[in-house]
């Protein structure tokens, strides 16, 4: 049948209708908001190219946690900005005064019930600003994916003891999976997952997280490591990697470019997915509302849902606070 038989704008007529029929919902229960820990004390310091984010220190942090858990977010994703840096990030097996650890003792203490996710990597914490051990191959300073697999052991563990609910490496390093899940479940922590940044495209969206997180790399650039932003068969077979190695939850990044890229492995795999909807993505949306150009609150919501409808179950995002507050009303 056809028009006028069939008229699609019937189910259309008012809010009660549309949402009847809606086939994409959006909650705050899929929000995970980023933290930027800094590790000396009583810092509140606004990161300037993400306009309402902040480098904290973990007495702000867990005060700031409590506002958003009492908003309905009850996961953080936590980076760390340590006092030491070196060249391989022995800050991030530091079990005492490690900064993700003093701020996992903290915040669970502030917020008992809250899920702690830690990234897991080593750029914040490298006086080269990589993602691992670099060393020197015919002239060039490389990454070397195999003698950064026993520091990704040891950073976990220690993210373990000192209270991780979950850990999430980011630096996409061959084998970085299987060597986490190895050393979790060696130590007695097989209960915890892996949201493995499985997706994780060299973007030029990644800007202003470099300023929030003091991580940029001091020479060269992450392409040898981190997604070809052209490829997508190849985006498959990293999913598949990370799930036989012991990835529980699935990512993407970023999230508005390569929604393509979220259909394609949710329909390929079916498994948890997470989008993350990085600092560039939040920084455009923003300066662009402060210039009057878009609407800010209705813009937000509508990235959102459509990275839900792309096939995303979880939501990493800048402005999950926000949405937080808009979805509620």
């Amino acid at each position: 049948m056809n028009y006028p038989t069939v008229r699609l704008s019937r189910l259309r007529a008012g809010d009660t209708l549309r949402s009847m029929v809606r086939e994409t919902s959006l909650s705050v229960s899929d929000l995970i908001a980023p933290l930027f820990i800094h590790h000396a004390d009583n810092v509140k310091k606004e990161i300037s190219s993400m306009p309402g984010q902040f480098q904290l220190s973990i007495n702000h942090a867990a005060e700031y946690a409590r506002r958003l858990f009492d908003m309905g977010i009850k996961s953080l994703l936590l980076f760390g900005i340590p006092a030491h840096k070196d060249s391989v990030g022995c800050d991030t097996w530091d079990d005492e005064k490690g900064v993700i650890q003093r701020a996992l003792r903290a915040l669970h203490r502030a917020v008992p019930d809250m899920l702690l996710i830690t990234d897991v990597c080593f750029c914040e914490y490298t006086d080269h600003g990589h993602c691992g051990v670099m060393v020197e191959r015919e002239g060039k300073m490389v990454l070397d994916h195999d003698a950064t697999l026993d520091n990704l052991a040891l950073q976990v563990v220690s993210h373990a003891r000192a209270g991780a609910d979950m850990v999430a490496p980011s630096g996409m390093i061959d084998g970085g999976v299987g060597a986490i899940r190895d050393a979790l479940d060696n130590a007695g922590f097989g209960h915890l997952p892996i949201m493995a940044y499985s997706a994780k495209y060299a973007s030029s969206f990644y800007g202003p997280f470099r300023e929030a997180a003091e991580g940029a790399p001091q020479f060269g650039d992450r392409r040898s490591y981190q997604m070809d932003i052209p490829n997508s068969n190849e985006a498959l077979r990293e999913v598949e990697l990370d799930i036989a190695q012991g990835a529980d939850i699935v990512m993407v990044k970023p999230a508005l470019a390569y929604m393509d890229v979220i259909r394609r492995i949710k329909d390929a795999f079916g498994m948890p997915t997470a989008a993350y909807n990085v600092s560039g993505e939040y920084a455009m949306v923003k300066a662009a509302a402060a210039a009057g150009w878009l609407e800010e609150k209705a813009v937000v919501l509508e990235i959102l849902t459509s990275l839900k409808r792309a096939g995303a179950d979880l939501l990493i995002t800048y402005h999950a606070a926000d949405a937080a507050r808009w979805l509620s009303l």
